[in-house]
């Protein structure tokens, strides 16, 4: 035997002497062997009193039944009874109501698709029912849409009886809500009736995802894909019907007007109101700004309880929106750039966004697409380009397919300034930055006359407007040019076509020959016209105007100075005395617009506030 084992036998048997020789009555003695930890009387096993046994019975049971008694089902009722023993307060038991009914039907056991013709339907008390109020739009679609809720494992707990499967989407959706409001109490947005509406974004929706483009470039621009309005422009209801530019309104009086101020629209962009348009058939306001943001509003102002709401929005990531507008006279596309090499259309019937990044053959010359304007009759856009090679340039595209038609180009000193569409789409009025005017035909794809704006010494802006001008170069009655010293120049687009001698069109028509004819379709364009009437009311450059659609109201403002704003009555050619006053609430304006039928004024300003004026004669 080892050193090692012999060892351990005899640390054994010490052990045992020990034991044999402990003392029951030492064990309960006060000494100091008490405090020894070492010490193995200590840990000695005290044999079991009469009260402990009968305990240890009446839990457990005996030794010998103890198995048994574990799997019995009387155990559980016995423990139960036990435990009923230790009553409580009074004043703490509460009632639940459920204390007489079956625990099967407390519960449900999810088990799939279930073949069993009996339903085990839960109590009334198990789902109650949530008060609410009735929905201020219902789509007449839900009634006739199913949801399978055995289907699918996350709509499952949405069933009242296990074997429920199919229900209609009405009452799929009033079930949402309840297992919504069942987890999280109800929204302070969603109490009552009036609310705001919430600016959408197609990042949140899946079908609104699946129906426009995200686009995204080096610049790292991307665009929160708008809801599709076909909802708002097929439901005639949905919009008044007096926005419908063809009636009649009665003529506006010379020197003093009836305009009366009405509600504001009530979102307000983060910076400077950049355009302003209203839709040619449906009272919408469309609104954008450097803030890469646009807005649709439904022009309501008596509507409860926020008046003009919100439609849509659209945001465009890191392109500061500086030019939107309507297409065509049905408006049912938009077209809207940035400081950026490219540009984009909206449809608003599908909500899709088309990204268009270059001009093939002139992707040079466009650093910005930032100036560019659809034709009135939807045919043509024409952006204006950055380079300023032999002055200045314009590039027409097709509206519908994006390509490249023509160039205009022009002889100014700086470039283009801005440019305005003739009303009938065949021909743009281009004004350049050293004051000269240029009058380019879309149809014979050249100029067709040049003429200098009387005292400019640098062009800003151009507008055309009113009706029965000549047909030879739009058929718009006015032109007014605006410069960088504050002063606008409105002129008759009548005086500025020579009018043939007596007799000279006779002896092109005797000719017979290509050049007569010509000779009788040329416009001859006057080189120094003179203005109807010059404005002198504002000190610095005009940088906003707009004409009525009637003919009857012209608008023109700076925004480099605070209520710089005049309206001027037409043919008179008279600034109205009586509005704006020194309380007239403009500040810096930034944008302005009339409404189709010409009863509605739209300033921006240079906070992102759109105030509307309602005029009445």
């Amino acid at each position: 035997m080892s050193r090692r084992k012999q060892k351990q036998q005899d640390v054994l048997s010490s052990d045992e002497d020990s034991f044999a020789d402990f003392d029951e009555e030492a064990a309960f003695s006060s000494s100091d062997e008490d405090d020894d930890l070492t010490n193995p009387r200590k840990n000695a096993i005290l044999e079991k009193d009469s009260d402990e046994e009968e305990l240890e019975r009446f839990v457990l049971g005996k030794k010998e039944t103890f198995r048994e008694q574990l799997f019995r089902d009387d155990f559980l009722p016995a423990v139960t009874d036990a435990k009923a023993l230790v009553k409580a307060p009074a004043s703490e038991t509460k009632s639940t109501g459920l204390e007489h009914v079956p625990d099967s039907e407390l519960f449900t056991l999810d088990a799939g698709e279930s073949t069993d013709e009996d339903e085990v339907e839960l109590p009334k008390q198990a789902l109650p029912e949530v008060d609410e109020e009735p929905p201020a739009w219902q789509d007449s679609d839900d009634e006739r849409l199913t949801v399978s809720l055995a289907g699918h494992t996350r709509l499952r707990k949405l069933r009242v009886a296990e074997a429920e499967d199919v229900v209609t989407g009405t009452e799929y959706v009033r079930r949402l809500r309840q297992q919504y409001l069942r987890l999280y109490p109800q929204p302070e947005w969603a109490k009552g009736t009036g609310t705001k509406r919430r600016r959408r974004s197609s990042a949140a929706s899946e079908d609104s995802s699946a129906n426009s483009d995200m686009e995204a470039d080096s610049d790292a621009e991307s665009i929160d894909g708008p809801s599709p309005l076909d909802a708002f422009l097929r439901n005639a209801n949905s919009f008044a019907a007096g926005s419908d530019s063809s009636r009649k309104r009665r003529k506006l009086r010379p020197e003093t007007i009836d305009i009366q101020r009405t509600r504001d629209i009530p979102d307000t962009h983060k910076a400077a109101v950049s355009t302003l348009a209203f839709h040619p058939r449906r009272p919408i306001l469309l609104s954008a700004s450097t803030s890469s943001v646009m807005f649709l509003h439904q022009l309501d102002a008596s509507a409860y309880p926020t008046p003009h709401p919100m439609l849509t929005s659209v945001q465009v990531r890191r392109t500061d929106i500086r030019r939107a507008a309507f297409v065509g006279p049905e408006g049912s596309d938009i077209v809207f750039a940035g400081r950026r090499r490219y540009f984009h259309t909206w449809n608003l019937a599908s909500g899709n966004v088309t990204k268009v990044s270059r001009i093939h053959g002139h992707q040079r010359e466009h650093r910005t697409m930032e100036r560019l304007r659809p034709s009135p009759c939807g045919r043509y856009i024409a952006v204006a380009a950055s380079d300023k090679k032999g002055g200045g340039m314009l590039n027409i595209l097709s509206a519908a397919t994006m390509q490249w038609i023509a160039q205009a180009r022009i002889d100014s000193r700086g470039g283009v300034s801005d440019f305005a569409w003739w009303s009938d789409g065949n021909g743009l009025t281009i004004a350049g930055k050293d004051g000269r005017v240029t009058e380019w035909s879309v149809a014979a794809r050249r100029t067709v006359g040049i003429w200098r704006d009387e005292g400019s010494i640098g062009g800003t802006v151009i507008a055309l407007g009113g009706r029965g001008g000549p047909a030879e170069i739009g058929g718009d009655r006015w032109v007014a040019v605006g410069n960088n010293s504050g002063i606008l120049n409105l002129y008759d687009r009548s005086e500025l076509v020579v009018k043939p001698k007596p007799g000279a069109g006779k002896e092109g028509e005797g000719s017979g020959s290509g050049e007569g004819k010509k000779e009788k379709s040329a416009v001859e364009i006057k080189a120094l016209p003179e203005p109807r009437r010059a404005f002198e009311q504002l000190t610095t450059a005009i940088s906003a105007v707009a004409f009525a659609p009637d003919g009857q109201l012209l608008a023109f403002a700076s925004q480099h100075k605070k209520d710089a704003l005049r309206l001027v009555h037409l043919p008179s050619c008279t600034v109205y005395r009586n509005w704006p006053t020194e309380q007239t609430p403009l500040g810096r304006v930034s944008a302005v617009a009339f409404s189709p039928a010409g009863d509605l004024l739209a300033v921006g300003n240079d906070v992102g506030k759109i105030r509307l004026w309602e005029i009445r004669g």
